[in-house]
């Protein structure tokens, strides 16, 4: 296992990663502004769970055999474009609905189980859609190993909780500040209308960033 020293110091770059401007904390930002931070923080935990895919896809050596497979890596990317952009359209044409007072309130706390295990879903196929995560992950957390000290698969695996544990904090944080600013806006139909069209625009970027993304 990686010293205490190794895993603080991988922590400290793990939150720094983290409060980066990237995709996944994008989705984040927009998702809660929109939805909540309830569904902020579903979406946060779908993410956490990809990150737990990847570093099981390093630990068992896939990430390396996507890394050398042209197809392989174009494929992945097409898969996350084309739901980025599916989140795109879907925000794009988001009806309005305004309500007022305690029942707006109301309406944006009610989370049931399914709902919360569909934004935790999309949270993970964001995550393992993006290719690039991949390959960052196959580059980044080896270099934090020590054969000397034991399995390096079972090195990999505590550094992706130690990530994992850094992604929840900072975009947890992320997804709380942001619910709670999407609160005031849904209270007004315009607001909410150029809330939708943000949220578009963002993914359809984020869609295009990823096809033309490369190696």
């Amino acid at each position: 296992m990686p010293t205490w020293d190794v895993l603080i110091a991988f922590f400290g770059v793990a939150v720094l990663l983290g409060l980066s401007p990237g995709p996944d904390n994008l989705f984040v930002l927009v998702q809660s502004a929109q939805r909540g931070w309830r569904v902020g923080l579903c979406v946060v935990l779908g993410l956490s769970l990809g990150i737990v895919g990847h570093t099981v896809a390093v630990a068992l050596g896939l990430a390396a055999v996507v890394a050398a497979s042209p197809m392989l890596f174009t494929v992945l990317k097409l898969c996350g474009a084309a739901y980025l952009a599916y989140l795109a359209w879907g925000a794009w044409r988001a009806p309005v609905s305004v309500t007022e007072g305690a029942q707006a309130q109301a309406e944006r706390d009610v989370l049931t189980l399914k709902t919360a295990m569909g934004w935790a879903g999309r949270g993970v196929v964001m995550s393992l859609t993006n290719p690039k995560v991949l390959i960052f992950f196959l580059a980044f957390l080896p270099q934090f190993t020590d054969p000397a000290r034991g399995s390096v698969g079972l090195q990999v695996m505590a550094l992706g909780c130690v990530f994992m544990l850094a992604t929840l904090l900072v975009f947890g944080s992320i997804a709380c500040g942001s619910g709670l600013f999407g609160q005031i806006l849904q209270r007004s139909a315009r607001a909410q209308r150029l809330l939708n069209r943000i949220a578009a625009t963002v993914f359809g970027a984020l869609a295009l960033r990823l096809v033309l993304v490369q190696r």
